[in-house]
């Protein structure tokens, strides 16, 4: 009997790919710095970073809003399946499936929580796909107890909820998250974190999640990079970063608190880590 060889790992394919990307504003400001990172089809990536390293602006580059604050890629590329997308605008990207859930929530206040979805239903036009409310109601019961109350009368977490649940309706097969913790109670923040864990599960959705709370980020992400000055420094999967005793030190809340280093970068040990800053 001919003996059956092992079958290789299959690699999932690659949703997202962002390479050595440039971005400034108003045409002198830089930051990102040569960035580069990659988002596996149906996997859950964490894009963690002190303020003003560059994550938010990371997502504005792939969602292609930078134009509308005078920011522009002068170098590198976004790739979405595949296809170089550096210029298409953002409302064709929609379409095309990449949800970006922003900073803010940013729901329209004085509609209701039916008439956020649909207005988020008119992104899917020209697609052939029908939005699907009842969906949304069933990952964000809470919403459908207040489909009838205003937007700008729910709670921070509600609203945040409602957020999710347009980009969701567009049956997106990539997600961008900008800090859905932002602002929430404890509590709040884990029921939002399992939901975004269970839609990415049940629904094979594509996430780039950028956070603060970098335990809460690697209790569901697959794989992390964080980022200082516009470039990741270090990179790798989710479970080894959070056994990382720099990562612990300043992002986990470990170690000594009064240590006077300012941030990550600054740690000797970790620039002798060429590797982070290649």
């Amino acid at each position: 009997m001919n003996a059956v060889a092992p079958t290789a790992a299959v690699e999932p394919a690659i949703a997202l790919a962002v390479e050595n990307l440039e971005v400034v504003y108003q045409h002198t400001v830089q930051v990102l710095r040569g960035l580069s990172l990659a988002v596996p089809a149906g996997r859950i990536v964490a894009l963690l970073g002190s303020n003003g390293a560059g994550k938010t602006t990371t997502l504005k580059a792939i969602s292609g809003l930078l134009p509308l604050e005078v920011g522009a890629i002068r170098a590198g590329h976004v790739r979405y399946q595949g296809l170089r997308i550096n210029d298409v605008a953002p409302h064709l990207l929609a379409r095309r499936g990449i949800a970006h859930v922003r900073e803010g929530r940013h729901v329209f206040e004085e509609l209701s929580v039916d008439e956020n979805l649909i207005a988020a239903g008119n992104a899917l036009i020209g697609r052939a796909i029908k939005p699907e409310p009842d969906l949304i109601y069933e990952y964000f019961p809470r919403l459908k107890d207040r489909r009838g109350q205003l937007a700008g009368y729910l709670s921070g977490g509600e609203q945040q909820m409602l957020a999710i649940g347009r980009a969701l309706l567009g049956k997106p097969s990539l997600m961008l998250l900008d800090e859905p913790s932002l602002g929430l109670a404890p509590m709040v923040v884990e029921q939002i974190f399992e939901i975004i864990a269970r839609i990415n599960r049940e629904q094979g959705v594509a996430m780039l999640l950028v956070e603060q709370n970098a335990m809460a980020a690697f209790g569901i992400a697959d794989y992390g990079y964080i980022m200082e000055n516009g470039k990741v420094v270090i990179d790798g999967a989710a479970s080894q970063l959070v056994k990382d005793a720099d990562v612990q030190r300043f992002y986990l809340g470990y170690g000594e608190k009064s240590d006077a280093v300012a941030s990550f970068r600054d740690v000797k040990h970790y620039k002798r880590r060429k590797r982070w800053l290649s």
